[in-house]
């Protein structure tokens, strides 16, 4: 048994966050106990959403007139409970009522800055107005009001934040509460001692999205959920109750553990029961800890561990799940419980076969991932979340890495659900007290995660691995060592765009290589042939969806054989990390194009060209090659589109993606010959451009499997709308994704068309952001009107809280396209348990 007095601890952080001022030990008893969701909560704990009702103004990061006044002196923080705008009283009438979560750089203008640097900084951002140069609209404030009922007192009131972009400093009742200053790890407060029972309360957030961390459009403000947790002053510790699973044979064997926080003045008694069960809701075991003190003001350890005969293994294929109902009680009164979603399952990179699930060999064919979405930036609903993940499985992808930052909840749970495996990274690679503490956070909080197969501890540090290589293996090798006494199941990686001879490569289990496959894997398997290696970041082609022409007028990349100095194609890369044995196989840079980087082009590109599928997630030609090599399904893609007026008589390049045998093209009927498809590669021809049809038909020997057309089409005539659900939820949070499609007038789409367009949206059901894909469109991500790109727009809908129908509405703007409407049914829904 592990026993610490609070007394012992340093204090919370005040004007800096708590992890990083708190030592290893006690970062237990600093967070008090937060599950994800709602529904994990068991009984007398409430996790409450904090989501809606909040009120939001800009600030400024330079004038303190503009700011509330704050830091007009040097003395705000003086004395306790002087912020005024954290007082009831105060006039917030001026200020935007909104709901969480929010990213307010998504709604800022694009700015051209050429200033001498300027440029190239908000380039990398996607050209929004934020940092220093930029104060005033690089600090925002978040206020509301809540009720506190009077039987609270004496339970533990505590604020968590998922993730808020990025010097957060939080105010309640006049106090201040602490200081936040990542962007991406999550955060609390306990506010037991500075609410008002009985009475109204009221909090103000300032952010200021000032500096970043990273060298990509982060967002600004606070952009993942936020909960207000409710739990007894005997609980378990915020992410201690862990799961590890071991097979042996048909038997599971599990090691639970868990801490229990006592925040009471005496030492009590305590229990921790667990009740296992599998997805059906089967209890397939129960078992108790031995009962134990934990001391006044302290904390202890309890485990025990249950066998599980003939699992359910959890795998991209088979993605079981099980729970873990883990309570606390003393005296025979439950006192506290949460749910813990695990999965069991061994993963292991090995130097010869690659990786191994479940002792089989998996080959990784993954993406890496930003976390922007079109219309919404940084702000994700969770059902977009799931979105996102769809389109990748339908390509065949089975693994993402989370780049280059610890991941939203929403994303871990969707990968748990759907089988997708993931490299799960965290930003900042140093061994100082802010960076293990974000390590440390984001380990503990998805360490029961089965989706997690490796934890990367960095991205291309560069000065880590060369000039400074001996302390980079210093910090890596504390940086591994604690992720290994956090979590002894996984192993530990780092992406590396170098050699791995040296520097931080020598502390990791796993070589992780960022592209030149051409210089360094194949030679160093063959130095280090016990190391296993994955490719870590590997590809960064570039096309542009709908494109075949590169123009860098008009900032262009074909969909042919588009890719970064340093990258390859997919065909080049996966030719080489999907053949060799001892590869585990390896993340393409990207799967969803991302704001921000806008590589190969500066301004007007405002996003990347990098991903697989644009911003909407709307499918460039790339995609097909791997679902053609990804899945075992036949599969067969035609391109490109077949509206070339004014080329007639020219070579036009055809290609076709398929894993069939062979190919047969046509020309309005006429066979331009067959072609056999070579493994892992593509079949192409030369056509003289003719208006009318090519056709593409794939065969298995002598047998047409596959056939596809593209036609040459007239002027857009008409609309269609189309949906990614028929009905959603009135929780006030799920979304559905609308596709916008142009048609000429005898139903042919229409790959080329631009029209401008206008939306409406009625009944239960609100716009909340719009995106075409086009990476050089400027137009704003919240107004109901879009371009067209290349035939395609994209709109997204939020239901309201109330069931009924949403009416959905697009037009051309000067009224020469039929319009389109389309209808989604809000169901009633158990809404998630909300401060409202």
């Amino acid at each position: 048994m592990v026993q610490i007095t609070r007394r012992d601890l340093v204090a919370t952080g005040v004007a800096l966050s708590a992890p990083a001022l708190l030592g290893r030990q006690a970062l237990a008893a600093a967070n008090a106990s937060m599950p994800a969701a709602a529904e994990n909560a068991i009984a007398p704990r409430e996790q409450l959403l904090f989501d809606v009702g909040w009120k939001f103004t800009f600030g400024h990061g330079s004038d303190p007139a503009k700011d509330l006044g704050f830091g007009m002196g040097q003395g705000d923080f003086a004395k306790t409970g002087e912020f005024s705008f954290a007082k009831l009283g105060f006039d917030d009438s001026a200020w935007r009522p909104l709901d969480l979560p929010h990213d307010w750089a998504v709604e800022l203008p694009f700015v051209k800055d050429d200033t001498a640097k300027g440029d190239s900084q908000l380039r990398s951002h996607g050209y929004k107005p934020l940092g220093r140069r930029y104060p005033e609209t690089s600090v925002g404030w978040y206020r509301r009001e809540f009720d506190i009922a009077a039987a609270e007192l004496g339970r533990r009131i505590v604020i968590a934040f998922d993730g808020a972009f990025r010097d957060v400093l939080v105010f309640v009742n006049g106090c201040f509460i602490g200081r936040n200053t990542n962007g991406y790890a999550p955060f609390q407060f306990d506010l037991s001692d500075f609410l008002v029972y009985g009475g109204k309360n009221v909090i103000a957030i300032r952010v200021d999205a000032s500096f970043g961390d990273g060298w990509f459009y982060e967002g600004a403000g606070i952009y993942r959920h936020v909960w207000l947790t409710k739990s007894d002053a005997v609980h378990l510790g915020r992410w201690e109750s862990v799961v590890r699973s071991t097979l042996n044979g048909d038997t599971a064997s599990l090691a639970l553990t868990a801490i229990v926080e006592n925040r009471e003045a005496v030492a009590t008694r305590a229990k921790v029961t667990w009740v296992i069960r599998d997805a059906a809701g089967t209890t397939v075991a129960t078992v108790q800890s031995p009962e134990q003190d934990v001391p006044a003001d302290g904390l202890a350890e309890f485990s025990a561990s249950a066998p599980v005969p003939h699992p359910l293994l959890w795998s991209p294929q088979t993605p079981n799940l099980y729970t873990a109902a883990v309570t606390v009680s003393t005296g025979g009164k439950q006192r506290d419980g949460e749910i813990v979603s695990f999965g069991i399952r061994t993963a292991e990179f090995d130097a010869n076969k690659g990786f191994l699930l479940n002792g089989e060999v998996v080959k990784i064919q993954g993406t890496c991932n930003h976390q922007d979405h079109a219309g919404v930036g940084a702000a994700l609903p969770d059902a977009l979340q799931n979105f996102r993940l769809s389109v990748l499985r339908e390509m065949g992808c089975n693994a993402v890495r989370t780049s280059h930052n610890m991941p939203a909840p929403e994303w871990v749970e969707a990968c748990d659900h759907s089988g997708v495996m993931m490299m799960c990274e965290t930003r900042l690679m140093n061994s100082n007290p802010e960076g293990m503490a974000q390590l440390e956070a984001m380990i503990k909080r998805y360490r029961n995660a089965p989706s997690i197969i490796i934890w990367s501890i960095g991205n291309e540090e560069w000065l880590l691995q060369d000039k400074m290589a001996e302390q980079g293996e210093k910090i890596a090798a504390t940086m591994v060592r604690r992720c290994h006494e956090l979590d002894p199941t996984r192993q530990v990686t780092t992406a590396v765009n170098g050699d791995n001879e040296k520097g931080v490569s020598e502390a990791v289990d796993v070589i992780g290589f960022n592209y030149n496959e051409e210089k360094w894997p194949d030679k160093f398997h063959a130095s280090h042939p016990k190391r296993p290696v994955v490719g870590s970041e590997t590809s960064s082609a570039l096309s542009t969806r709908g494109e075949y022409i590169t123009d860098p007028k008009r900032n262009t990349v074909n969909s042919y054989d588009g890719a970064a100095d340093w990258g390859k194609t997919p065909e080049a890369w996966w030719n080489f990390y999907g053949t060799r044995d001892w590869l585990a196989g390896g993340f393409a840079w990207t799967g969803f194009d991302y704001r921000g980087e806008p590589t190969p082009y500066g301004w007007p590109s405002i996003s990347s060209q990098f991903g697989i599928v644009d911003m909407c997630g709307f499918p460039k030609d790339y995609f097909y090659y791997y679902k053609a090599w990804w899945r075992k399904e036949p599969s067969l893609h035609l391109f490109p589109h077949w509206n070339w007026q004014g080329k007639e008589g020219q070579d036009v390049a055809v290609w076709v993606y398929t894993n069939l045998e062979s190919v047969e093209l046509f020309l309005n009927g006429r066979s331009l010959g067959r072609q056999n498809v070579p493994h892992l590669g593509h079949v192409q021809w030369k056509v003289a451009y003719q208006p009318g049809v090519i056709e593409a038909r794939g065969y298995k020997g002598d047998t047409i499997v596959l056939v596809e057309k593209r036609e040459t089409s007239g002027g857009a005539a008409r609309l269609r709308l189309s949906t990614d659900r028929k009905e959603i939820n009135a929780d006030g949070e799920d979304v559905v994704l609308v596709r916008v499609e142009a048609f000429d007038s005898h139903g042919r789409p229409v790959p080329t068309a631009g029209n401008k367009l206008a939306f409406r949206v009625s009944g239960s059901g609100r716009l909340i952001g719009v995106g075409n894909g086009d990476p050089n469109c400027l137009e704003s991500d919240k107004d109901p009107r879009r371009s067209l790109f290349n035939g395609l727009a994209q709109i997204i809908v939020q239901a309201t809280n109330q069931p009924g129908i949403i009416h959905i509405a697009a037009a051309s703007e000067d009224g020469t396209l039929t319009p389109a409407a389309i209808s989604v049914r809000v169901k009633p829904a158990k809404r998630r348990l909300a401060v409202r």
